[in-house]
């Protein structure tokens, strides 16, 4: 909105100034004589390019209120009509990437009635005679807006009010529904359009994904139908308060009558802390792409489009004028070049399209049908070319700042609507933060000169440009009609699987060894497991993980970082890990470098470094990880079930995150990692199990050869008790607090029988049919009937002990309670009325023998699947044999299993989330004793 500074003369004045060698005093004059006149001729163009602004006036008063609202009052009576407009500081720029589509979403919820008001939020007004009502969302702001006579506004402002101080508690799961609906509707009614699909493609191809502009207001599909009640509720929260917005009333009132009912309708609405808004983003590099789409439309359209400086910048007037220039008008430059002249084009548009954090500039052209595309485009680029290099003639420019401004006085005819005086009052203290912003820059508008706009065509108009090209879809014929429709065709259920056979032996140490050869890719996969785990961490819960984490870090003659180049040069990754009963060393290498990878992995087994200044600082991370645990309803629920299953001093009583305590991570030595490696990583406590591209000879031999020096203690290996546990004999329920949570986090542990070969078929298709996928009972119930959560499901931890059986339901804080009745209501019936049906279990069935086709397709996978079989003690046949086991698999076997595992009033229940709102509907269950947690667990 300022003057720009005229750069011509100066440059002439520069020119002059470099300097005349001596006896060039003529030249020298004739030079100042030129540079007199050039600037005489600009000055000229300048002048005739001028046009003198509307003498436009919209007095305003301005205040803000106590909570932080800002009020802007216009007053113009000629006519008993008063015009609302608020605009609220949010649009889809304030999403994030995977919640999409929110800002949207709520506008379409506001006009779904308040708490004091349900209903339809246009009943009232129009019963009242308003006009110019609606709401729209872009991707800065979310504005709602109504003409209504004189008489009528106390009803207009009781009603703007209370949505946006009494709005939350009228949001339920059957309105958001209804309107996720209604918007999902208008997406696919605007990507069912002609050309619908443009903006998106548009918006993703200029801007880098994360950016606040790579997505539309609209959002995608996937992330309205994860909108959550909880995550409206808090967006309506942290954006829909009084110090987040700007209410405009301009009509037929005085300052101070409209302030008095700015105070008394909205003075009571508190405000919060105001989200952080995004003011200020790096413009994108421009784009230099090109895509194609396919879509039912008549013609072949053209976009063409360069990301451009933002509002407020200096260049925005100038940008503005030159898309008008080039089309838009019948004499405007492109219209008259493609669509009258070579009449190559049935129509030509551009537009700047400026919001807060970028612009962008547009060029749309639609091909006249028949004319080669190649032929357009390449007219289209000469003319923005010549645009860029001769710019246009002052006398063109004039008339179009004179076109502009009498659209403007024509529109301010109107105090309310779009383009209103009250728009204009609420766009300028929006986007400039002075109500009077853009009436006070039609001077600056009205200066902007040939120049200007020909330096800005210049830096903005590049060969470098997104364009995107939408062309009818071609016409295609078909041949034959002999598919049967009528029915799905057959599945073949029969599942053989042919898998490589297992060899078996011991190494000159020791070492148990399974290889499964297969020889398809030159590489190869091993997995030495050793018996430790968690349940060895004894009393520094967390050391079985951290000695596995402290393993990458340097062994041998390398330390951190030579370890990992040494393992990129020989295109090997070794790594580690830990679970309840075990810890692993991973390994994979190509086969021709398999001998000095395998030397590498040796230096891991028996020359770990356990460096003291890399454990400083991965103990320093782990803590802050253990911080991230306690931060979210999931890690704290983990960290607090096992030992209210098992007890705290039992093996597996620790956090099932593995992370341990703050206590127990900070106590962990460089002394303690050795004595766990010295302790627990020996052939005699391990097996090594491999798949690849080798024979056994070739990798016995080199196994015997590298670890060779890695040798069993005489002492015999320490042994890990895990001591049995009796479930409680009723359900005991936990809370933990997390104050402002808006959702509750569930967790139901249960203990379960070690896992056994007999009836272990029967036991995963009860676990599955129940809670253990996504058709299960459990989440069916609560989120595809109730709606109540995203995703319920429950598992059972592979351990050698008990196994803790353990389900998980996120769900909407003010159905904790509720939800935790359907659970049981799912799980008693599942016992009692509702066992198995035969079609569930048909379902299981096919769907288990079926993916087994795909459960062994690389060799990681037949790694873990044999890696699991032999930790379990079990015979090769064991997996091959997997889906006639299940495809003989009875209801009665199901039954019987739900049975005699199954206990839901003895459940262990951990809850997490608001305990002031949901404390006292879940000791209203009376399921068991309720106890509140500390929550720093």
């Amino acid at each position: 909105m300022k003057l720009r500074h005229a750069i011509f003369s100066l440059f002439l004045l520069t020119l002059f100034l470099s300097g005349c060698g001596e006896g060039e005093e003529t030249h020298r004059a004739l030079s100042v004589d030129r540079e007199a006149a050039a600037s005489s001729r600009a000055a000229a163009a300048d002048k005739q390019a001028y046009v003198e602004p509307p003498k436009l006036e919209i007095p305003f008063h301005k205040e803000k209120l106590d909570n932080g609202l800002t009020v802007i009052v216009h007053e113009d009576h000629k006519a008993p009509v008063v015009a609302l407009n608020i605009w609220y500081k949010v649009g889809s720029k304030d999403e994030v990437a995977g919640k999409t589509g929110f800002a949207h979403l709520f506008e379409h919820l506001m006009f779904n009635g308040t708490e004091n008001y349900p209903g339809e939020y246009f009943e009232p007004f129009q019963r009242s005679g308003a006009t110019n009502m609606n709401g729209t969302t872009n991707n800065d702001r979310t504005n709602y807006f109504e003409t209504v006579p004189k008489g009528a506004l106390d009803m207009a402002m009781w009603m703007e009010s209370d949505r946006m101080g009494h709005f939350s508690g009228a949001i339920t799961q059957d309105v958001l529904d209804e309107q996720r609906g209604v918007v999902k509707n208008e997406k696919r009614q605007g990507e069912n359009a002609p050309y619908g699909r443009a903006m998106e493609t548009i918006a993703a191809g200029t801007f880098p994904p994360y950016h606040p502009y790579s997505w539309t207001p609209i959002g995608s599909m996937a992330d309205l139908d994860q909108a959550s009640l909880a995550d409206v509720k808090k967006w309506f929260a942290d954006y829909y308060q009084p110090a987040n917005a700007i209410l405009v009333i301009a009509g037929d009132i005085t300052v101070e009558d409209a302030m008095a009912m700015a105070r008394k309708y909205f003075g009571d609405i508190p405000s919060s802390a105001v989200q952080p808004r995004v003011k200020n983003w790096e413009l994108p590099a421009q784009v230099n792409k090109r895509e194609v789409m396919f879509d039912q439309v008549p013609q072949t359209r053209i976009y063409k489009v360069w990301n451009v400086p933002a509002i407020g910048s200096e260049e925005e007037d100038a940008l503005d004028l030159m898309t008008s220039l080039l089309a838009n008008r019948k004499n405007s430059l492109l219209y008259r070049r493609l669509v009258r002249e070579e009449k190559v084009a049935t129509s030509v548009s551009a537009f700047y399209y400026g919001r807060q954090l970028a612009g962008q500039v547009m060029v749309i052209v639609d091909v006249k049908p028949g004319q080669p595309l190649e032929k357009v485009e390449a007219l289209l680029d000469k003319e923005l070319r010549q645009f860029a290099k001769h710019g246009v003639s002052a006398e063109e420019l004039r008339r179009v700042k004179q076109s502009e401004f009498a659209s403007l006085v024509k529109g301010l005819e109107k105090i309310g609507g779009s383009g209103g005086k009250s728009d204009i009052l609420a766009r300028s203290e929006f986007y400039y933060g002075d109500p009077g912003a853009l009436i006070n820059g039609l001077d600056h508008y009205a200066k902007v000169s040939a120049l200007d706009v020909q330096e800005v065509a210049s830096r903005w108009l590049t060969p470098n440009s997104y364009t995107l090209i939408i062309k009818p879809k071609g016409k295609y014929s078909v041949t034959g009609a002999d598919v049967d429709r009528s029915k799905l065709p057959a599945v073949d259920k029969n599942v053989e699987l042919e898998l490589p056979k297992q060899q078996a032996f011991t190494l000159n140490n020791g070492l148990r060894v399974v290889l499964a050869e297969r020889h398809d890719t030159p590489v190869v996969f091993m997995n030495l497991q050793f018996h430790s785990g968690a349940a060895a961490d004894g009393k520094k819960p967390g050391l079985a993980s951290v000695a596995a984490r402290m393993l990458s870090e340097g062994a041998g003659d390398y330390d951190s970082l030579q370890f990992s180049s040494r393992e990129e040069e020989l295109g090997a990754s070794i790594g580690a890990g830990s679970g309840l009963d075990y810890n692993n060393i991973t390994f994979s290498a190509l086969k021709t470098e398999l001998q000095p990878s395998l030397e590498l992995f040796a230096d891991v087994i028996t020359q770990p470094r356990f460096p003291e200044e890399d454990l400083a600082r991965v103990k320093s991370n782990w803590i802050d990880n253990i911080a991230q645990e306690k931060a979210q309803p999931q890690g704290l629920a983990l960290r607090a079930l096992p030992p209210l299953l098992f007890g705290k001093d039992h093996p597996y009583g620790s956090p099932l995150t593995g992370s341990g305590t703050v206590a127990s991570i900070e106590s962990i030595t460089r002394d303690d990692l050795v004595k766990f490696h010295d302790t627990w990583v020996r052939p005699d406590n391990a097996t090594l199990t491999i798949v690849g591209d080798v024979t056994k000879e070739e990798i016995q031999s080199l196994l015997n050869k590298t670890l060779a020096n890695w040798k069993a203690p005489k002492e015999k290996p320490d042994v890990v008790k895990i001591p049995p546990v009796e479930r409680p004999k009723s359900a005991k329920v936990y809370l933990l607090d997390r104050p402002g949570a808006q959702q509750s986090f569930i967790m139901a542990g249960l203990v379960m029988p070690p896992w056994k070969p007999e009836g272990a078929e029967a036991y995963d298709a009860m676990e599955t049919v129940i809670a253990g996928k996504f058709t299960s009972r459990v989440n069916m119930n609560l989120r595809e009937d109730k709606h109540w959560s995203y995703g319920a499901s429950a598992i059972s931890l592979d351990t050698e002990g008990q196994r803790p059986y353990i389900l998980f339901a996120p769900v909407q804080t003010d159905k904790t309670a509720p939800a935790m009745q359907e659970i049981l209501k799912e799980y008693r019936d599942f016992l009692g009325s509702k066992p198995v049906k035969e079609k569930e279990l048909a379902d299981y069935r096919d769907d288990e023998v079926l993916k087994q086709s795909a459960r062994f397709q690389t060799k990681g996978q037949l790694l873990s699947s044999i890696s699991w079989q032999v930790e379990k003690g079990l015979p090769p046949e064991y997996i091959a044999e997997y889906p006639q086991r299940i495809a003989a698999l009875t209801k009665d076997e199901v039954e019987s299993a739900a049975r005699a595992f199954l206990a839901p009033d003895q459940f262990t229940w951990v809850i997490v989330g608001d305990l002031d709102k949901i404390q006292k509907d879940v000791e209203a269950l009376d399921i068991g004793p309720v106890t509140v947690l500390p929550s720093n667990k």
